[in-house]
């Protein structure tokens, strides 16, 4: 029984894997078709940073990942402290509601956005691609902040306004310390997110703001291009860098 299931358990992760390993080794192959193996180069990865459009969709990417990392933890840590430390008459309606974002179909999010900036007026652009971004990434900051708050101690505030203290200075200089661990995963989540995400783009993004995915989704649609792959893989090692390092935190965290 044991034997089986260790056997289907490896039959699923060569499944999952085995792709991506393959690419990543072809992002070394020297054939510009990328379909026979003919020799080792790193040409590729060379010829990525002389790609102006590849260099530009992502800075794109980085300063819209920045910002929208930075208002997520903002807004996802203070609504998790205030959902904890305060009862409202439709708290749980509330809790829904802000989870909705990260169970909602991206093409969905995307087109309800899309609308409302158009009613709004306002020009697609960075400030759209940011506030799009926002609204799926801070419920998870918010989440990963609440996990946190569960576990913590509630007479650490209290003993901190029996000293003097603020609430304010009682929740920068107490609980946020506390809740760092959780933050800093919450952002690497959000981040990611942010860094990684086509679909919402697509429906958000203007002509100067195209991020890095939709770029690749655009030369992926031309045809094989081997820097593709080089990019791919690049992506997907900082992917499983960011992951490893958010649980890692995220154990910290639970301790």
């Amino acid at each position: 029984m044991n034997w089986g299931l260790g056997a289907w358990t490896a039959l699923v992760f060569v499944f999952l894997y085995l792709p991506i390993l393959v690419l990543v080794v072809y992002s070394f192959n020297t054939s510009k078709l990328n379909i026979i193996w003919e020799g080792f180069t790193f040409k590729w990865y060379a010829d990525l940073w002389d790609s102006v459009r590849i260099t530009r969709a992502l800075k794109n990417s980085l300063i819209i990942a920045a910002f929208s990392t930075v208002l997520s933890v903002i807004i996802g840590t203070g609504g998790a402290w205030l959902l904890h430390r305060y009862r409202y008459r439709f708290s749980r309606t509330i809790q829904t509601l802000i989870c909705v974002p990260m169970i909602m179909p991206e093409i969905v999010m995307g087109i309800s956005l899309l609308v409302f900036f158009t009613v709004l007026h306002l020009k697609l652009g960075y400030l759209t691609v940011i506030l799009a971004h926002v609204t799926f990434c801070f419920p998870f900051v918010l989440v990963a902040v609440q996990a946190r708050l569960q576990g913590l101690d509630p007479a650490m505030e209290e003993a901190a306004l029996d000293l003097g203290a603020t609430p304010l200075q009682a929740f920068w200089l107490v609980i946020v310390p506390c809740l760092r661990p959780a933050i800093i995963s919450g952002a690497l989540m959000a981040f990611t997110l942010s860094l990684d995400e086509l679909i919402i783009t697509i429906f958000t993004t203007g002509p100067g703001s195209a991020t890095l995915p939709t770029v690749v989704f655009g030369m992926a649609k031309i045809g094989l291009n081997p820097m593709l792959n080089a990019l791919s893989a690049i992506f997907i090692i900082t992917t499983f860098a960011s992951v490893l390092f958010s649980n890692h935190l995220k154990k910290l965290s639970a301790r």
